[in-house]
């Protein structure tokens, strides 16, 4: 049975160490398994040019970054990113699960930096051109909790990740009043629930959003930004920013 739609994006936000990862994995393997085809993706990366940016945004010993500078390697990944791999798997009717998207430069360099929330936003809006995701999981995580997921076996962290937890908190706090200002759009959920709970509560989120007709779900959040698909047959997604 053909359970192919209309093309879905999701994308995954969050502190560093909140599990995107993980349950985005979860998600994924979920919906395969329910004959959806998915493309997982990252940012920054999910193309060679973003990955080549995104080590040179992340990894230490590339000399001074400044945050205008920091802020431009972003959108210049996330442009690549959505014109080159998330728009066009839309336009196959594929479900986009990112780890990371626009919200992640509104908070770690508009909030984070203090570049200023809404300069990064019309920054990266340019960039992708207006899209947006259809729905935003935004797992919520505590600093603290976040620096110790993160070391636990970990070698050292990114540039990001080292940032003090004065500069997560800042972070952590601009994510959620990103979701408490369009609420129909997001699902917030406390990192710290066991993974498998958070998995559930994510599914049943998404399968709500796959049973909507396609023009409720364009009305959710992509609305013009992203192309109207053909249906196949009979009718037609993480560290640092």
């Amino acid at each position: 049975m053909n359970k192919q739609r209309a093309g879905v994006f999701i994308a995954f936000e969050g502190g560093d160490g909140a599990g995107k990862s993980t349950q985005a994995a979860r998600l994924a393997a979920a919906l395969e398994s329910r004959g959806y085809t998915v493309l997982r993706t990252r940012e920054p990366g999910g193309t060679p040019v973003g990955e080549k940016l995104r080590s040179l945004v992340l990894d230490h010993g590339n000399g001074e970054i400044d945050a205008h500078t920091e802020a431009l390697i972003f959108a210049a990944s996330r442009a690549a990113h959505a014109a080159q791999v998330i728009r066009p798997a839309l336009g196959r009717g594929e479900i986009v699960l990112t780890d990371r998207y626009i919200d992640s430069s509104v908070a770690y360099q508009g909030a984070g930096r203090d570049l200023g929330q809404d300069a990064v936003r019309s920054l990266n809006e340019w960039a992708t051109s207006g899209l947006q995701p259809h729905l935003t999981v935004l797992l919520d995580v505590d600093p603290q909790l976040g620096r110790t997921r993160r070391t636990a076996g970990q070698a050292a962290e990114d540039r990001l990740e080292s940032e003090a937890d004065e500069f997560h908190t800042r972070i952590r706090d601009a994510f959620l009043e990103l979701a408490a200002r369009r609420p129909a759009s997001y699902l917030v959920l406390p990192a710290h629930l066991p993974v498998d709970d958070l998995a559930a509560r994510i599914l049943a989120k998404v399968d709500t959003l796959l049973d909507a007709p396609f023009a409720a779900v364009q009305d959710a959040g992509v609305q013009d930004a992203v192309p109207q698909p053909a249906v196949p047959g009979a009718a037609s997604d993480g560290g640092g920013s």
